[in-house]
């Protein structure tokens, strides 16, 4: 059953063409992942499936009494509204009141919100994405359609809502660029390029697969054609004797073989490795501590960052990854601790919000401030020329960057920050709104980059492919240190956890056993709460025994001083007194406990 059906669409924005006679459908059962260049009509496609969005041409239609829920990339509340109200007003008449509102919470819970009650406007742009992916998913809609669902996700919520998505009965329709989230939920890649629409059957990994598969079926038909239009244009310029109706035939043939448009090779970006000169002094870490009120962030944190280190540094949303990157930047001061910089250090930081960015500003013009030319290895490139490298074509050199989408305003902020040929790269969650093709070019980039890279993110398959070592914010300021990539990390996690597991199990066998021991003991004392013949009689004599080897000690002690003057006497007597003093300890030990069991057995009486 076709849930939603697109034929012929066209559709332009701010003169550009992003649809060119495009179709898509979606099917029940269906878990599309769509992928393109940022700026190409991704999150249009999205609008207008889910009827937010006009198309100029073509036809589009939506099953009967389908339900629909949205995603958009930014959500926007109502004022003044709070959060466990604003995701039980876009639910109402799903379920009872009570369950549903027991439902909200835990989902908001899952996602990291706590604070039912806080008000939308008091949130980051990240906590307010997140707080109506939760109002999505629990609609339960028949078609869910997501832009970008795992931006400002940590890991252990991408993994939860990896899983979730997995088990959903409706149909999906989303854009992401977490890989390794398309190639575990998807069953169907869609792919925007060129203003047509691609069909994928699999995931991510089988995309990749098919479209090789496309690309080279395409070249092959391109080889065959121009090798028939050589043959042809031999036949042409022999020239035709008499203009025969099918000698004619012949030439439109030429001609609209001639005409033919060959497969488009795609645009990448370009990026070649610019920087500065590392020194043999880096950075420096040392000390660090950061707290807000009462929660630890950083504590005690000493590191020395090393030639061409490539640092991923993880942790749950709110542990402390950007203040840690800003203090390492300078933009926060550290409670206690030093943050010395080389003279040769010459950093660059992506951060996540674009925050110099003046939408009013011509893109030529934001790159110039960095400067009109870029040395790289090939020699002196010109800012326009970088633009090129970066899919920014002239005619879009002299766009404000307010008429920029999301993902174009970041891959020229990327641009913006490489421009200035840093040697210590900072990444706070570069793969935030860049598109696949980008990230792909990006990682190949930091291969070459002769410097130290340091990036915060929660893209599994990013850290994977660029970080060789982990530091990890486990709560209370702590951050340990873990060797390799994220699967690496999780796998050294699942061990730890296996051995703190085991250890802990190991604890309470051995208290338990403990328990059985002194539960054994004492239902042997309460069966014998009575001497023995033997105890009785070691009773009746025990404290004479003790009188005895205190006199005996005393003079031991006495025969010591007589004893001074010959040392092998002296020795003598120390041995016979530690001898008395060790059968004195035992028989003071065993009355103790004859003692205990005579008042046991007085007190049964």
């Amino acid at each position: 059953m076709n849930f939603i059906t697109i034929e012929h669409l066209k559709k332009t924005y701010t003169e550009r063409l992003l649809f060119d006679d495009a179709s898509f459908f979606l099917e029940e059962g269906d878990k599309i992942g769509l992928i393109g260049i940022n700026g190409t009509g991704k999150s249009t496609l999205l609008r207008i499936a889910a009827g937010l969005e006009e198309a100029d041409e073509g036809y589009v239609a939506r099953g009967n009494n389908l339900s629909i829920r949205f995603l958009p990339q930014n959500p926007v509340f109502r004022e003044n509204e709070k959060v466990l109200e604003a995701v039980l007003r876009e639910n109402q008449g799903y379920g009872q009141v009570w369950d549903l509102e027991a439902q909200a919470k835990a989902m908001l819970n899952k996602l990291g919100i706590n604070q039912h009650d806080a008000l939308l406007e008091h949130l980051s742009g990240g906590q307010r994405k997140r707080v109506a992916l939760a109002s999505v998913l629990l609609s339960q809609a028949d078609i869910l359609i997501l832009d970008e669902p795992t931006n400002h996700l940590d890991s252990e919520m991408a993994d939860w809502l990896e899983e979730y998505l997995k088990k959903l009965k409706g149909a999906l329709f989303m854009v992401t660029h977490d890989r390794y989230f398309l190639d575990s939920v998807t069953n169907r890649i869609v792919e925007l390029d060129k203003g047509k629409l691609y069909r994928y059957n699999g995931n991510y990994e089988e995309f990749l697969q098919r479209k090789a598969e496309r690309l080279d079926m395409e070249q092959a038909s391109e080889r065959k054609r121009q090798s028939i239009l050589k043959v042809e244009l031999a036949w042409m310029q022999r020239g035709a004797r008499a203009r025969t109706t099918k000698q004619k035939a012949h030439i439109q043939r030429y001609e609209a073989l001639r005409d033919k448009q060959g497969p488009q090779i795609d645009q990448q970006v370009e990026m070649e490795s610019v920087s500065t000169r590392l020194g043999r002094s880096t950075v420096e870490l040392s000390g660090l501590c950061k707290a807000f009120g009462e929660k630890k962030l950083v504590e005690d944190f000493t590191y020395i960052f090393l030639k061409n280190d490539r640092i991923g540094i993880i942790g749950p949303n709110g542990a402390g990854k950007s203040t840690l990157l800003n203090m390492i930047a300078g933009w926060v001061k550290p409670d206690a601790g030093s943050v010395e910089i080389g003279q040769t250090v010459k950093l660059g930081y992506f951060s996540q919000e674009n925050e110099t960015m003046d939408l009013s500003c011509r893109v030529i013009d934001y790159i110039r401030q960095a400067g009109e030319y870029v040395r790289t290895k090939d020699g002196s490139v010109s800012a326009s020329q970088m633009l090129e490298r970066f899919l920014f074509p002239s005619s879009m050199q002299y766009t404000v960057i307010g008429k920029l989408s999301g993902g174009e305003r970041r891959r020229l902020y990327l641009l913006r920050v490489l421009m200035d040929t840093p040697n210590v790269l900072m990444l706070d969650e570069p793969t935030n709104d860049l598109d696949i093709q980008t990230l792909t070019i990006l990682e190949d980039y930091l291969d070459s980059f002769q410097g130290i890279v340091i990036t915060v993110s929660h893209d599994r398959y990013f850290l994977d492919r660029v970080v060789q070592r982990i530091f990890a914010l486990e709560g209370e300021g702590k951050v340990r240190q873990y060797e390799g990539g994220f699967t690496d990390y999780q796998a050294a996690r699942l061990r730890m956890d296996a051995k703190k597991e085991k250890e802990v199990r190991a604890s309470s066998e051995k208290t338990q056993q403990k328990e059985k021991a002194k539960t054994k003991d004492r239902q042997n004392l309460v069966q014998k709460l009575k001497f023995t013949y033997k105890e009785q009689r070691e009773w009746e004599h025990i404290e004479d025994e003790i009188a005895g080897l205190e006199e005996a000690l005393g003079q031991l002690e006495k025969a010591m001083e007589n004893a001074s003057s010959s040392y092998s006497k002296l020795q003598e007597i120390m041995a016979e007194k530690e001898k008395t003093e060790s059968i004195l300890e035992d028989k003071m030990e065993r009355w103790m406990y004859l003692s205990h069991l005579a008042e046991q057995i007085a007190a049964q009486k």
